[in-house]
């Protein structure tokens, strides 16, 4: 990974782990879990959280989710990035990463081996998640009814302001070392940036057992003002390949 791809702002929440951890490989497994260790983090069934090898996973029972619950083992592949920045969004959202855990090995025994539609929401959350703290209500409202331009250009210092955008999906920051407008983040929406990682472990606990996918508001994160080069003019957002119009109710 080259720093100044590491330097973009959509990698801000990983900073200070980022400089602890390392670059992948079997070393940054041991660093990865002297920073586990330091922060005292646990799975919501209380065991330690460690990063593994697959190989040396105790038992390697069940299904990866309930592994990870029932022994605190996340297996982390050496010099896989995608495993990698699972073992950083562990370690910078802590709670939401206990809390989509913890909702996998419940749901799991109901499904009779076959995922269902709330798990889908979990995975989609997991691997491609943003946390959107903003209080601004109107702004919120132009996110859900994706009326791009108007959020991004017309109101880019109001969002400058107001909207802090948390990446948490592991695929996301991998796909974000090659930043593209396309890259599109399901959102959970908070007050606040202060405790966002617990204000949406909150959130993910109220989720109703029927929730879905449509039930998430989406985001284009590099129309954030300032993340993308061409951002810095308004045509961007007229290129409906990225900034699609909504074609359906807006997420609730």
């Amino acid at each position: 990974m080259e720093a100044a791809a590491l330097a973009h702002p959509v990698f801000e929440p990983l900073r200070d782990l980022l400089h602890g951890a390392g670059s992948p490989g079997n070393a940054a497994i041991d660093r990865l879990n002297a920073l586990a260790e330091s922060a005292g983090v646990r799975v919501r069934s209380g065991k330690l959280l460690r990063f593994t090898p697959p190989a040396d996973v105790p038992g390697r029972y069940g299904d990866y989710e309930i592994r990870v619950y029932e022994t605190g083992c996340v297996e982390t592949r050496p010099d896989n990035l995608h495993d990698y920045f699972n073992a950083l969004a562990w370690l910078a959202f802590p709670a939401v990463k206990a809390e989509l855990n913890a909702l996998h090995a419940r749901h799991i025994p109901l499904e009779g081996g076959r995922r269902g539609r709330f798990r889908d929401l979990l995975t989609l959350f997991d691997e491609g998640g943003a946390i959107v703290a903003c209080d601004d209500a109107d702004l919120v409202g132009m996110v859900r009814a994706h009326r791009w331009k108007e959020l991004f250009w017309e109101n880019r210092e109001r969002v400058l302001h107001s909207m802090r955008v948390h990446v948490l999906g592991h695929a996301v920051l991998e796909q974000s070392l090659h930043p593209w407008p396309g890259i599109t983040c399901k959102l959970a929406f908070v007050a606040t940036s202060d405790d966002a990682d617990e204000q949406a472990a909150a959130w993910l606990r109220k989720l109703a057992d029927a929730a879905t996918p449509r039930d998430m508001a989406s985001l284009h994160i590099f129309g954030y003002p300032g993340w993308y080069p061409s951002g810095e003019r308004g045509e961007l957002y007229d290129d409906a390949r990225y900034f699609r119009p909504l074609t359906a109710a807006p997420a609730g």
